[in-house]
């Protein structure tokens, strides 16, 4: 079907001539050639474009609502998921992004931190989707999406690694971005005054939304940033090099170079940001050089938080509490939600003997994430350390339905039922430990302790010989 030369209107069938209706009562009104009550045709604005009734904006909004009731239905949260959840869920993190997991570049868009967030980003999304995917057609409003969104992340990346960032707003500033380029620089037979209008509207959306987050912390600028640059350069090359849907070759090109151009971003990135991080990796498999070289990459980037985690884990492994204690605080202070930071520094303080700290650490931990199951792990092993074994008993049980994935849970629950001299408790505790985890002499030794409490020596024995023999085995 043929289109307007003026305009870009498809054209009814069997028109004759080049120029549509529209215009050419519009080029006569400007000639002073048409009657003072003679009024404009009413036609479809010439970006308008007849689809399939469910749109692409439709269909990413169905994706984003989608993901986000899959994570309330795994983390029992509405309003605010974890940074582990969101990490597990496909969050961009760039300690595992960097490491090889780029796909979480595309997988952060259709992730959202809680209910508010999800619910501003999907009103964005449905009036300024739809918008651009009337200009410029199905397929090129999506590659602008999922280019920009793509762009956003990796400016996310680049400027603070060790930040966890997800949300669809990268992808809702690219659109943004290419829209008021759109208006600023194409053609249009809309009023000038209706063009302007809505540019004033777009460049308020985007002040507005900079302005805010640069007044309240956790909200991701630099990703932000990235897609609105990523969205202005592309709507700008669409407006002046290929304009027309009937040139697809030509618009093809334009989004193939962008692509290009965001996964070259994503090398000069990986290269840049990347070496701390595979610096970790590789450190983990070598404790004995590990804290140097971790203390080392902190004096150059103090404030790379994957970094002091992992040196707070080294000086927990070497025994030097303390200076664990202080890594782990610094990683809170740099991000509350960092994963299992909390968890770790309440360990820490079980360690140096501290269990009402390490207590209060993981109520914390529960307050986050009431079904953390290491929060309720923490809590019970303080309490034991406080001789409150009962109270440590009924939070082992809760740790123990909500699916502990660890070893030692059982053990330590029948160590407080020893104290409190519920032996039969204490065995059938030990005995689901040892089928849970394995056989070892602690275990064995701890068993032996209960049987001999209940007078069943002969018992005792054989766990006392079973130990020795485990004991032999290992120093083999």
């Amino acid at each position: 079907m043929a289109n307007c030369i003026r305009c870009g209107r498809q054209l009814p069938p069997l028109t004759f001539g080049k120029i549509c209706r529209w215009c050419k009562q519009h080029e006569a009104a400007q000639r002073d050639e048409g009657g003072e009550d003679a009024k404009q045709v009413v036609m479809p604005a010439p970006w308008v474009r007849r689809e399939a009734s469910i749109s692409l904006t439709h269909v990413l909004f169905g994706a984003n609502v989608a993901v986000f009731l899959a994570m309330v239905l795994a983390s029992g949260s509405v309003m605010d998921f974890t940074g582990q959840v969101l990490v597990h869920f496909g969050a961009n993190y760039g300690p595992f992004t960097l490491s090889g997991q780029w796909w979480r570049l595309l997988t952060y868009m259709f992730l959202h931190g809680g209910l508010m967030h999800i619910a501003f980003n999907m009103w964005c999304l449905w009036d300024l989707g739809t918008l651009c995917e009337s200009l410029y057609g199905r397929w090129t409003f999506a590659a602008i999406y999922l280019i920009t969104g793509v762009a956003g992340g990796i400016a996310s990346v680049a400027w603070n690694p060790g930040v966890l960032s997800v949300g669809a707003s990268g992808a809702i500033f690219g659109l943004a971005g290419a829209l008021i380029a759109s208006f600023y620089l194409g053609e249009f037979s809309l009023p000038s005054i209706a063009i302007r209008g809505t540019l004033r509207s777009l460049v308020f959306f985007v002040g507005f939304n900079v302005f805010f987050g640069s007044m309240f912390p956790g909200i991701d600028n630099a990703c932000h940033a990235g897609g609105l640059v990523s969205g202005l350069i592309l709507g700008a090359l669409i407006a002046r090099l290929a304009p027309q849907h009937d040139a697809p070759l030509r618009r093809m090109s334009i989004l193939a170079v962008a692509a290009f151009a965001v996964a070259g971003s994503v090398l000069w990135v990986q290269h840049w940001r990347g070496a701390p991080f595979r610096a970790i990796d590789s450190l983990s498999n070598r404790p004995d050089r590990s804290l140097a070289q971790l203390q080392a990459v902190v004096r150059q980037q103090p404030n790379l938080v994957p970094a002091r985690h992992a040196l707070g884990n080294a000086f927990f492994s070497a025994g030097q509490f303390s200076e664990a204690e202080a890594e782990f605080k610094k990683v809170l202070d740099l991000q509350p939600q960092y994963p299992h930071a909390r968890v770790e520094l309440g360990m820490v303080y079980l360690a140096e003997k501290r269990p009402q700290d390490a207590e209060a650490t993981f109520k914390q931990v529960l307050a986050q994430d009431s079904d953390d199951v290491y929060g309720n792990y923490g809590i019970a092993l303080a309490l034991a350390d406080e001789d409150k074994d009962q109270a440590a008993i009924e939070e082992f049980q809760t740790a123990g339905r909500l699916g502990a994935p660890f070893a030692g849970l059982y053990r330590e629950m029948g160590r407080s039922y020893a104290k409190l001299k519920m032996y039969d408790e204490a065995i059938a505790a030990y005995l689901k430990e040892k089928e849970r985890s394995g056989d070892n002499p602690d275990l064995e030794n701890a068993l032996a302790e209960a049987y001999q409490a209940k007078g069943m020596t002969q018992q005792a024995e054989e766990a006392r010989t079973r130990a020795a023999q485990l004991a032999g085995e290992q120093d083999h």
